[in-house]
C-alpha cells in the first residue's frame, strides 16, 4: 500500500510537503478550490523545488475553473521542475464550483476536458473548441523546454456518476475515490470504468492507479470516539461528507442513500442547512471545508458518523485491518485529508504507528 498526504493549499507553508517527504508518504496532494485555498501551482512548484522523491500534484485540479489547454500547461509546468514525479489529479469541481454558485462540470464536456489534456501532455495536436470556434491546438516551440512533456504526467480522476467513471476509463491512469465509498460500489464503479477503456479501444493497465481520499484518527489506549481530540481531527472531513450529501440529496431529489444508523444526524443537518439563508447558503454550507470545523457543526461529530464515513479510526492494529481489507478491494494508494490546526501531528502518528510498520 502507498501512503499520500493532501495538504491545505497554503503557499506560505510548502514546507509540509517536504515533512511528508521525509515522513516516508509517496505523494502529496494540493486542493484546488480558488475562493478557499492559495493557488495549487504555485504551491506545488514551490514544494517541487524543495523535495527530490516524494511525488506531487493536484488534488484535484478543478475543470470548471481553467481552460484544459491552461490546466495541460500548469502541471506540464510543474513536470519541468519536479520530472517524473508528478501527476495530476482532475474533478468536475463539486466544492470549488458550488461555493461560487455555479454547479459542477457536466459529464460530457468533463469527457471533452480529458480528452484535451490528455493529448496534449502526450504531445499530440488536438482540436479543441471554445467559444463554438474549433481549432488544431498543440505545445510549441518545445525546443525552448519550457514545460516538461517527455515524462508522461498521469492523470487521475475523481469520478463518481456513470459517464465520469466510463472518461476516467478512456483517458485516466487512475480514479480517486471518496472514503465514504463501500467495496462494493467501489468494485462496481471500477468495474464501469473499465467498459468505459473497452468503449474506448483501450485496456486498463495492471498499474490502474485506483486511489481513496480518506481521514485518519490513531486512538489513544483507552480513548474514545467521543474525545475532543478525536473530534477535532475528524470534523473536518465528516462535515465535508455532509456536504457533499446535501448537495447529492437535491441533486437525486431524495436522501434514500443515507444509512438508517445516521438517520438523526441527518436531519439535524437538514434542518440546520434549511436555516441557513438562502442568498448565501452556498457559501454557507462549505465553511471550513476539510480546513476546520466550525463550531456550530461540531454537534454533528458522533460515533456513528465516524464509522458511517469509513475514516482510519481506531487504535493501529484496527486500521491495518481497514488498510487490509482496502488492497484486496484493489485499493492502491491510502490518501489522508487531516483538518489545518492538526495536520502535522495527524501525519505524524499515522506515520509512526501505521504507514512506516506497515510497508
Amino acid at each position: 500500500m502507498q501512503y499520500g498526504g493532501v495538504v491545505a493549499t497554503k503557499i506560505d507553508d510548502w514546507a509540509i510537503f517536504k515533512e511528508l517527504e521525509d515522513l516516508g508518504y509517496d505523494s502529496a496532494w494540493a486542493p484546488d478550490s480558488q475562493m478557499i485555498w492559495s493557488d495549487c501551482y504555485a504551491t506545488l512548484a514551490l514544494a517541487a523545488a524543495n523535495t527530490s522523491r516524494i511525488r506531487l500534484g493536484t488534488g484535484v485540479a478543478i475543470a470548471g475553473t481553467r481552460l484544459a489547454p491552461v490546466t495541460a500547461h500548469s502541471i506540464a509546468s510543474i513536470n519541468k521542475l519536479a520530472p517524473g514525479r508528478t501527476f495530476l489529479g482532475i474533478g468536475t469541481g463539486h466544492t470549488a464550483m458550488r461555493i461560487m454558485g455555479q454547479k459542477p462540470v457536466g459529464p460530457t464536456a468533463f469527457r471533452e476536458y480529458l480528452r484535451v489534456v490528455r493529448g496534449l501532455l502526450d504531445g499530440q495536436e488536438v482540436d479543441y473548441t471554445l467559444n463554438g470556434e474549433t481549432w488544431p491546438i498543440r505545445f510549441q516551440d518545445r525546443e525552448l523546454e519550457c514545460v516538461n512533456l517527455d515524462d508522461r504526467v498521469p492523470i487521475y480522476v475523481g469520478a463518481n456518476g456513470p459517464k465520469a467513471l466510463a472518461a476516467t476509463g478512456a483517458y485516466g491512469d487512475g480514479r480517486v475515490s471518496a472514503g465514504t465509498e463501500p467495496t462494493r460500489v467501489m468494485q462496481n464503479n471500477m468495474e464501469r470504468v473499465r467498459r468505459g477503456a473497452e468503449a474506448a479501444g483501450r485496456v486498463l493497465p495492471k498499474d490502474f492507479h485506483n486511489s481513496v481520499l480518506t481521514y485518519a484518527c490513531v486512538l489513544k489506549a483507552g480513548e474514545s470516539l467521543e474525545s475532543d481530540r478525536v473530534i477535532e481531527e475528524t470534523g473536518a472531513p465528516i462535515v465535508s461528507s455532509l456536504h457533499f450529501w446535501y448537495e447529492l440529496m437535491l441533486q437525486r431529489g431524495n436522501d434514500g442513500f443515507i444509512q438508517d444508523d445516521i438517520r438523526a444526524e441527518w436531519e439535524d443537518y437538514k434542518a440546520y442547512v434549511d436555516g441557513m439563508p438562502l442568498e448565501r447558503r452556498h457559501q454557507t454550507l462549505h465553511e471550513g471545508h476539510c480546513a476546520f470545523l466550525p463550531e456550530q457543526e461540531r454537534r454533528f461529530i458522533t460515533p456513528n458518523m465516524i464509522r458511517a464515513t469509513l475514516g482510519l479510526v481506531g487504535e493501529p492494529d484496527e486500521i491495518k485491518e481497514q488498510i487490509a481489507e482496502m488492497a484486496k478491494a484493489g485499493v492502491k494508494e491510502v490518501l489522508l485529508l487531516p483538518p489545518v490546526k492538526c495536520a502535522r501531528e495527524n501525519f505524524r502518528d499515522f506515520a509512526e504507528v501505521v504507514h512506516q510498520r506497515n510497508r
